[in-house]
């Protein structure tokens, strides 16, 4: 992988300090990662590969799958994983939030969560289990977008 230099006051370069943090070289792969997915929000790993591969038409679509783990790995992304859906990708990371899907058009918003701190959920435990501490509650909201609920019915 190539090192990157980058122009301060760019997102490049708050991606590149982030990675600095985090004991990782600043590279055009690992870059262009984080720009397509911080792009568009809640991109699956092929949305990525398709938009790292119109700037480094040589990369494979294997490297694209590695960075994406390895950027999970130190926290600079997220992986959700929905219902009847792909896993996607977003940089959002570090918060207490959840996700809504439209059951319609597969739609994907973020939700804030209503308690506020985490994890914003306590579980009731069953009688014998043994217990854990909780860190991350993930909640996938269901439903139908205004979009799909207001399209007549066969055309969501």
């Amino acid at each position: 992988m190539t090192q990157v230099a980058t122009t301060p006051g760019t997102q490049e370069s708050v991606w590149s300090a982030a990675l600095h943090s985090r004991d990782r070289r600043v590279t055009r792969q690992r870059l262009a990662v984080l720009a397509a997915v911080d792009a568009v929000p809640h991109a699956t790993a092929e949305d990525v590969s398709v938009a790292v591969q119109a700037q480094l038409p040589h990369i494979t679509v294997q490297s694209v799958y590695v960075i994406l783990a390895d950027l999970m790995d130190v926290n600079l992304l997220r992986r959700i994983d929905t219902p009847h859906s792909p896993a996607r990708y977003e940089t959002r990371v570090g918060d207490n939030h959840h996700h809504a899907v439209c059951t319609g058009c597969g739609r994907i918003e973020d939700v804030d969560c209503a308690v506020g701190h985490a994890p914003c959920l306590t579980p009731a435990w069953s009688p014998g289990v043994r217990h854990m501490t909780i860190e991350i509650a993930e909640v996938v909201y269901q439903g139908l977008c205004d979009s799909c609920r207001a399209a007549p019915p066969g055309h969501t």
